[in-house]
């Protein structure tokens, strides 16, 4: 996942490659993973099992799941009915426009 992410532009300077951070829940909590991200110079916050409790990363993994959730109101989105990919990213980015209207509307 961390592989594909595009990269970003940027005001100024070049564009950057990868992300300078990642949150991560206990699913995570591997060494190797760890070891990864240290390597590509991400700086991670990765909760440990049994040690943390997973309320701090909660402030900043919100914004997703509340993203996520409005995106599974739109009921062919529920369920991956296409077939194709293309035609799935399609609506996903129909119903993020109608969400983001909806939004702005009010």
């Amino acid at each position: 996942l961390v592989r594909g992410i595009p990269p970003i532009r940027s005001r100024r300077g070049p564009r950057r490659r990868r992300p300078a951070k990642l949150h991560a829940d206990k699913g995570y909590d591997y060494d190797h993973l760890r070891g990864w991200l240290r390597e590509r110079g991400i700086a991670h916050r990765i909760a440990r099992k049994g040690v943390e409790p997973s309320q701090r990363l909660g402030r900043h993994r919100w914004v997703v799941e509340r993203t996520v959730s409005w995106l599974s109101g739109c009921r062919r989105l529920h369920r991956r009915y296409e077939r194709k990919a293309e035609h799935f990213l399609a609506f996903v980015g129909i119903a993020a426009a109608l969400i983001g209207h909806r939004r702005l509307a009010k």
